[in-house]
């Protein structure tokens, strides 16, 4: 059999590629391109944007802010003793309640309670008054007396003017002196209120107290879900229970700080301890500011009172110690968790406060902050969401 030869297939060249263009990318370009880029469809996460309806919101806040500083600072004369009853009645509600179940009626209650409270006010005032007035009429022997006992600062003062003359400073420090006394009648001004006002004050604290039920009731009805009912009963009894715990757990220190106080004097041979004693526990309801103002009062009458200087300081030195103690260990143990404010909150509420309405809004100020705590609890409650940990 032949075997006849087949013709081969001619082959077909394949379709030759294009060469690259110079403007298109590569294949390798693109896939190394394409690492790490993200899909077209993809959104970006854009920094957070500022809207125009944002920023005005903030300035009409911030606006609110100071008309509302404003307003209580020039309305002082009516809104702190309207304030002060409000708070001081809220403490001493508990106290009507309790008189209200021996079946007295709450409105002699409250005239029986703010008698008591103002005899008990009066009484530490008249311990401070008489020595005060005795203190006063000898003021030019009290400060060339304190003037001379400040003369052991002199070589103090000399050493730090040489100091400043060898660094080439300009050396005026020569000798101490004291300051001048023009600031007494302007600060007798600033801690005593007027008639009108201490009135103004009494009256709504009566009343207050005589129809703190019936205000609880109204504020209570003046919501219409029962959920805001409920929200605002719990507000109002917290607030009275907080206040009236506070102010009970307080006096109770203060008194024991005055005690404590006239005892130290008494040992180190201070004159008046009792009127010393009585105007620490006062100057305790101040938060910080009591304390300091008290220390620095001893510090004077010791250095006044005694020939040397470490039997002067010795009565303000074991003072600062019983109220470290008292404010770092006691204090917090009594009161608690609950009441305890954070130092640095009680601080700027105290100088806020002081400067918008004086020593009484000093005196106010950790009420006021307990207050907003309380209804900051309640209206943004910390079991809400939380950022994570970091």
């Amino acid at each position: 059999m032949s075997v006849i030869p087949t013709k081969p297939s001619p082959i077909k060249p394949s379709a030759a590629k294009p060469p690259p263009s110079k403007h298109l990318p590569s294949e390798r370009q693109l896939a190394h391109e394409g690492e790490g880029t993200p899909v077209a469809e993809s959104k970006l996460e854009l920094p957070p944007v500022i809207r125009r309806q944002e920023v005005v919101a903030i300035c009409l806040v911030g606006l609110l802010i100071i008309c509302i500083i404003t307003g209580l600072y020039l309305a002082k004369a009516f809104l702190l003793p309207i304030t002060m009853a409000f708070i001081i009645g809220t403490m001493l509600s508990p106290a009507a309640n309790l008189l209200e179940q021996l079946r007295i009626p709450r409105a002699i209650a409250a005239v029986l309670i703010v008698a008591a409270v103002s005899a008990a006010a009066a009484f530490m005032v008249g311990l401070i008054a008489s020595p005060a007035i005795e203190w006063s009429g000898k003021l030019p022997e009290l400060g060339a007396r304190l003037k001379d006992k400040l003369h052991v600062f002199d070589r103090p003062l000399a050493l730090w003017q040489e100091l400043q003359s060898t660094i080439g400073g300009p050396g005026t420090l020569t000798t101490f002196h004291l300051p001048k006394i023009d600031w007494v009648q302007p600060t007798l001004e600033f801690l005593s209120p007027t008639f009108a006002e201490f009135l103004l004050f009494i009256a709504t604290l009566i009343l207050f107290i005589a129809s703190w039920r019936d205000l609880r009731r109204a504020l209570i009805l003046n919501f219409g879900e029962r959920e805001w009912r409920l929200r605002t009963l719990r507000i109002l009894n917290e607030i009275e229970e907080h206040l009236g715990n506070y102010l009970l757990v307080v006096t109770m220190i203060n008194v024991g700080v005055g005690i404590a106080t006239g005892l130290i004097c008494a040992a180190t041979g201070m004159p008046n301890p009792a009127s010393l004693g009585a105007l620490a526990a006062i100057l305790n309801f101040i938060p910080i500011i009591g304390p300091v103002a008290m220390f620095v009062v001893l510090v004077v009458v010791g250095l006044v009172s005694f020939q040397t200087l470490s039997a002067g300081l010795l009565a303000s030195a074991m003072f600062a110690v019983m109220t470290f103690l008292e404010g770092h260990f006691l204090t917090p143990t009594i009161v608690g968790r609950r009441l305890a404010l954070n130092a640095l909150a009680v601080f700027l509420a105290v100088a806020f406060w002081t400067w918008l309405w004086g020593p009484m809004g000093a005196f106010l100020s950790s009420p006021l902050l307990i207050v907003a705590l309380i209804v900051k609890e309640h209206l943004a409650p910390s079991d809400a969401p939380q950022l994570p940990e970091g």
